[in-house]
């Protein structure tokens, strides 16, 4: 009789055994194989969900096939207390095993907001206004030159405030490390305030960043000299206000003309020497590190070259050759279009 209880005890540790490792192969196999999503999708867990829920609502947006899979292995190893709550973009096809990986390194799904440089404090702030996912519109326009042009990520229904928030600290910490390491002399630029009025400016004049020291030295060279800047976009910013013209051509809606020129504001860098009152719009930190750092050459002029960047002079007659090649340039654009 013996005998038999311990066959039977015997037969049924076996068929256990062998039922638990079964089981566990199945569930090894269903957490690491591909799942049914068939596309890219965003998913939002909320913070304070728990693991039974999460796995609810995984399955019910056909991230994973089987939320009893996803909850029994997660709390085999006890990590259902680790995972986080975000925005998370699944890929298709992601496992079981994947979307735990994600959950619990917090690898959430970040969107971005890309600021041009060289925009003016009107022009970010319709930016971010028009800006989807996104809560409270900003109502007051930051002053000009105090926001760093770059990429900032999100997550959904962050403030619009917070993120130009973000925005105005980028800029002071760039500017703070920038002037720490300026070699520019006093007499040209002589406070972080006026490192940006400079670098704003060329922003708005460098056509490339290759270009920006060399701009950079033009300008420091006429500043020691007491010229005048003339530079054009001072006067397109003393004519829009920083409000830009959305339609026609530039942010004038038209051309720059020689009338401009006399246009009356402490802006226009025709009329006035030295550096204007304020920046003419956000330059970015390849900008303000050019300001900071002019190239050391003899050039007082530049014109556009039409291939993108801009030919430079020493002499007045020199510059005349080169607008004149410039001119010539464009009327010849402006007759094969």
């Amino acid at each position: 009789m013996a005998r038999i209880i311990l066959a039977t005890l015997s037969i049924f540790i076996f068929v256990s055994a062998a039922t638990i490792c079964g089981f566990g192969l199945w569930l090894h196999q269903e957490f690491h194989k591909n799942g049914p999503l068939n596309n890219d999708k965003i998913v939002h867990i909320q913070s304070g969900t728990g693991l039974k829920r999460i796995a609810a609502q995984l399955e019910k947006d056909n991230i994973i096939s089987s939320a009893f899979v996803f909850t029994t292995k997660n709390r085999l190893y006890g990590e259902h207390k680790n995972l986080q709550a975000g925005e998370y973009m699944m890929p298709a096809g992601i496992s079981m095993k994947g979307v735990q990986q994600k959950l619990l390194t917090g690898d959430t799904y970040h969107r971005s907001i890309t600021v041009p440089e060289g925009l003016t404090s009107v022009e970010i702030v319709e930016l971010i206004n028009n800006t989807s996912d996104m809560r409270e519109q900003v109502m007051v326009i930051p002053a000009q030159g105090t926001l760093l042009p770059e990429t900032y990520f999100y997550d959904k229904n962050v403030s619009r405030l917070d993120v130009m928030d973000r925005m105005q600290k980028s800029m002071s910490s760039t500017l703070d490390k920038l002037w720490d390491k300026r070699t520019v002399s006093d007499d040209i630029v002589s406070s972080p305030e006026e490192a940006i009025i400079l670098a704003s400016i060329i922003q708005k004049e460098a056509g490339n960043y290759e270009e920006m020291p060399r701009v950079a030295g033009v300008f420091a060279n006429r500043l020691q000299k007491n010229m005048r800047l003339q530079s054009d976009p001072t006067v397109i910013f003393a004519i829009t206000n920083g409000d830009p013209e959305r339609e026609g051509y530039g942010p004038l809606g038209r051309r720059i003309t020689r009338k401009d020129w006399e246009f009356e504001s402490p802006y226009n860098t025709y009329k006035y020497t030295g550096l204007p009152p304020g920046p003419i719009c956000h330059p970015s930190k390849e900008s303000i590190k050019a300001a900071l750092n002019p190239e050391k050459h003899d050039y007082l002029f530049f014109v556009a070259s039409g291939d993108g960047g801009h030919a430079f002079a020493k002499t007045l007659s020199e510059h005349n050759r080169n607008v004149a090649k410039w001119r010539r340039v464009r009327n010849d654009a402006g007759k094969s279009q």
